[in-house]
């Protein structure tokens, strides 16, 4: 006979998962697979513990998984995406032309908006600091800005264009832990992401102008990215209809996953016409990425990437991170955890902010993006339901603290990756890194005056 599982039960997972993490990314330096692997045995020891069977407990890590299979087939399409575009020089044309952009007056506000670029387009935060993100760092030290500032403009932009972008991980798996499809997500994502964007964009000129000297810009870096695309890709502003088709598709509202294969086959095609590629190679860089070498070894960096297998790190995560969710959702571990919280809840404001508050819990106990979206979005959907309210919301709140505001906590994934790459402590670039903390902000003052909070009736799932 099944037990209710106690608070102490319940507790011990995330307890377990919390000194794993904190381990694995402190001492081992082994990322965070081994973590969640811990953290399912231990919840899954709880479980049986509890009166549940093996079998159950199996059935429940299979149910977990199963809410996210649309995500993991978006994800390995993206890796196929990333490929296709690289090849078709949509990419490069891209880098090329926000390389142009560079000012001395402007450079911190450009330094954001073309990792954001690069970010949304490519729809992973690490790509983007780890390829542009390095070169902008060399650049604003050769003109004399603060180190701590500019990865704080990188950081901004990075995962302005991870939250916002219909190919990047956390978005889509939001999008299907919340019940709510790709595009509107997407689509209702702007109300918090670009006024906290543009306030972000406005902080860095006004700081960045007031650290300009009358050092001129050492153009070479740039000179040498922009010459080295122009030599090795056919770079022409029609390239970038590419990426406003896919806007379109959004825009249109067609399913994600045919959207999504229409631009990766039409980049494949593009490549062949325009670039003049191969169909093998062309193939190739769908599905074990783009691969170059141009003797240039930054620009290779930023290339050489992109293809199905390149996701496979990331599905696998995702699976084990789900499977840990699937079990604390339905032994009810987390909302026996939650349960005093959310019994409070009556308004829409106290909503909002505790979705943020237990998302933010989770952050600070996992450091990692995956589980931080999953445990609040499966907690908090039917409450949002029973409330009225549009899970979209549930969505776009979660993703305001688990995407973006995780860079908050030093300890986190997202912040040592980023401290690593750029060379600068989390300490040091977080207060200038605006965005961060911009977006949650901005999701709770929308939370406590009901600016842009959509409703949605949802008594007819309840018959």
């Amino acid at each position: 006979m099944k037990k209710s599982i106690t608070f102490t039960k319940s507790l011990i997972p995330i307890i377990g998962l919390i000194i794993a993490g904190a381990s694995s990314i402190f001492i081992w330096d082994a990322g965070m697979s081994f973590p969640l692997i811990v953290g399912v045995i231990l919840a899954s020891i709880m479980a049986v513990r509890s009166g549940w069977e093996w079998n159950e407990v199996q059935k429940m890590m299979a149910n977990g998984v199963s809410r996210v299979l649309p995500a993991l087939f978006i994800l390995l399409t993206i890796g196929m995406i990333i490929g296709s575009w690289i090849a078709s020089g949509a990419i490069p044309t891209m880098i090329y032309y926000g390389m142009m952009l560079i000012n001395p007056a402007w450079f911190v506000p450009i330094t954001s908006l073309v990792t954001g670029i690069v970010s949304i387009t490519l729809g992973t935060s690490f790509t983007a600091i780890a390829t542009v993100g390095i070169a902008f760092m060399g650049i604003g030290d050769a003109l004399g800005f603060s180190p701590a500032l500019v990865s704080g403009a990188i950081v901004s932009g990075a995962f302005f264009g991870d939250k916002l972008s219909p190919l990047s991980d956390t978005t889509n798996i939001a999008a299907a832990m919340v019940e709510t499809d790709l595009f509107s997500h997407v689509k209702h994502m702007l109300w918090d992401t670009i006024p906290a964007f543009l306030l972000a964009l406005g902080l860095f000129w006004m700081i960045g102008k007031s650290e300009v000297t009358d050092i001129k810009l050492d153009s070479a870096l740039i000179d040498m990215f922009m010459e080295t695309l122009n030599d090795w890709f056919v770079i022409h502003p029609l390239l970038l209809l590419l990426p406003v088709f896919t806007i379109f598709l959004m825009i249109r509202r067609v399913p994600a996953l045919p959207a999504l294969m229409s631009v990766g086959l039409l980049g494949a095609a593009i490549a062949v016409v325009v670039q003049g590629s191969s169909i093998a190679s062309t193939v190739q860089a769908m599905s074990t990425g783009f691969a170059i070498e141009t003797g240039v070894e930054a620009v290779d960096s930023l290339l050489n990437r992109g293809g199905f297998t390149s996701m496979l790190e990331t599905v696998g995560i995702l699976i084990v991170a789900t499977a840990f969710g699937g079990i604390l959702e339905e032994t009810g571990s987390f909302k026996v955890l939650t349960r005093k919280l959310l019994e409070k809840v009556k308004t829409t404001g106290s909503l909002i902010a505790s979705t943020l508050l237990t998302t933010s819990v989770v952050v600070l106990a996992s450091g990692e993006q995956y589980l931080s979206i999953i445990l609040p979005g499966r907690t908090f959907v039917q409450k949002y339901k029973e409330m009225n309210i549009d899970t979209k919301n549930l969505s776009r709140t979660v993703e305001s603290m688990a995407t973006v505001g995780i860079n908050l906590v030093p300890w986190s994934v997202t912040a040592v990756f980023a401290s690593g790459i750029l060379g600068v402590s989390a300490w040091e670039y977080i207060p200038y890194a605006f965005f961060i903390y911009l977006v949650p902000l901005i999701n709770l003052l929308f939370g406590f005056t009901g600016w842009t909070i959509a409703r949605k009736d949802y008594s007819e799932e309840k018959l």
